[in-house]
């Protein structure tokens, strides 16, 4: 199935992108992003291209509709742009409650989101997921590194069982 966002200005691409979020349509968001895009968050790292996509997949799929999304501040110039938003999910087997603060910047390229840079404290996202290890070792870079570690390996799991490329 191919969706088309080519027409969008860019505040219109950014704002498509977070409502389909919102309501879970991991497809739509995917088709919001240009073919090469570059993702990076301190969670994932940098993700190029259908890895990006189906992180996007993978993280809406796992939150099994329990994921509150909000987001703001909705702002482009040019070929540049930003938002704000703020997603709040149970994590982990304990399912602690994570309420996590994004501040998010866009570059676009044909209409599409070409470069997607999410920035937020990992140091308090592991105080609220992983408890008390979060609080001791969250702000440091053993800690960051296998965070990203963990995400890819869920991610190429992910991508394996549900073949795609």
């Amino acid at each position: 199935m191919q969706f088309k966002t080519v027409g969008m200005d860019n505040s219109e691409c950014i704002k498509t992108f977070y409502q389909a979020f919102a309501r879970g349509d991991a497809e739509t968001m995917a088709a919001c992003y240009h073919d090469e895009i570059v993702f990076n968050d301190p969670a994932f790292g940098t993700l190029i291209g259908d890895e990006a996509k189906n992180m996007w997949r993978m993280l809406v799929e796992r939150s099994k509709g329990q994921l509150q999304l909000a987001f703001s501040d909705v702002e482009t110039n040019g070929n540049t742009g930003s938002a704000k938003w703020r997603a709040e999910y149970p994590y982990g087997p304990k399912k602690r409650k994570v309420v996590n603060h994004i501040t998010a910047s866009f570059e676009f390229k044909d209409g599409k989101i070409i470069r997607h840079t999410d920035v937020f404290n990992l140091w308090k996202w592991t105080q609220q997921a992983l408890g008390l290890s979060g609080y001791l070792l969250g702000w440091s870079t053993f800690m960051k590194k296998k965070i990203q570690s963990s995400t890819n390996n869920l991610l190429r799991k992910y991508t394996e069982a549900s073949n795609r490329d």
